[in-house]
């Protein structure tokens, strides 16, 4: 039952997470305050579409303490757990993550975007703390999960239960998204970051809707 849950919410939570990342308007630099902040305050889903991304990443933890628990005999089990603990934080951090970007932020743009001219500066300036507080709990939040991944995968390429590939595309997305969350707390939200960071995402989407997979075939007796 559990890993059947956990497959099950592994999966959903991948495809949830994609879906909302998709509602995320893009257009803008993120690194370029005054165009991010344009763009973000006439967006009309921006609070539902991060209220999608924290239901995914609570649905991905769900799927992660399933794995965990399929890898409960083994020889590292302990790596899994400490995984897992660390899964957890980042799920504690991905809810302050959400509120600071998915409500906080958004206010602040709304306002300075109707604010008249002999308060748009000050509005700005109050926009562009609160994004970088955004900035620095989403740098620790990549940190957490990639680390979290990179734990999973060392388990799985030890346990006779998952085939090897598996644990190492973990470990490789979990490595890139933790070094994407390094080089945000450097540079911000940078070209550089970005490009960095979003293709290990993809990554760790990946692994997780796979581990989801592979978890149901787990629960049925199947290898």
């Amino acid at each position: 039952m559990i890993l059947k849950s956990g497959s099950i919410s592994a999966i959903v939570g991948a495809i949830v997470l994609m879906v909302a990342t998709m509602l995320h308007p893009m257009g803008a630099n993120p690194g370029d305050p005054i165009a991010a902040f344009t763009e973000y305050a006439a967006d009309k889903l921006w609070v539902a579409s991060h209220l999608g991304q924290f239901l995914s990443v609570g649905l991905i933890f769900v799927g992660l303490y399933g794995l965990s628990r399929s890898l409960r005999n083994d020889a590292i089990e302990w790596v899994a757990n400490l995984g897992l603990l660390i899964a957890l934080a980042a799920l504690v951090l991905a809810a302050v993550l959400q509120a600071i970007d998915g409500v906080a932020l958004k206010v602040m743009v709304d306002r300075w975007a109707v604010a008249a001219d002999a308060q748009k500066q000050s509005a700005f300036d109050a926009a562009f703390a609160v994004r970088q507080i955004e900035i620095g709990a989403a740098s620790f939040t990549a940190i957490l999960f990639g680390t979290a991944g990179i734990l999973f995968g060392i388990s799985l390429t030890a346990s006779p239960l998952y085939p090897t590939w598996l644990g190492w595309l973990a470990i490789v997305g979990g490595t890139g998204t933790a070094v994407g969350g390094l080089v945000t707390a450097f540079t911000g939200f940078s070209v550089a970051a970005m490009n960095l960071a979003m293709p290990f995402n993809f990554i760790m989407i990946v692994w997780i809707a796979l581990t989801g997979a592979l978890m149901w075939r787990q629960a049925d007796g199947t290898k």
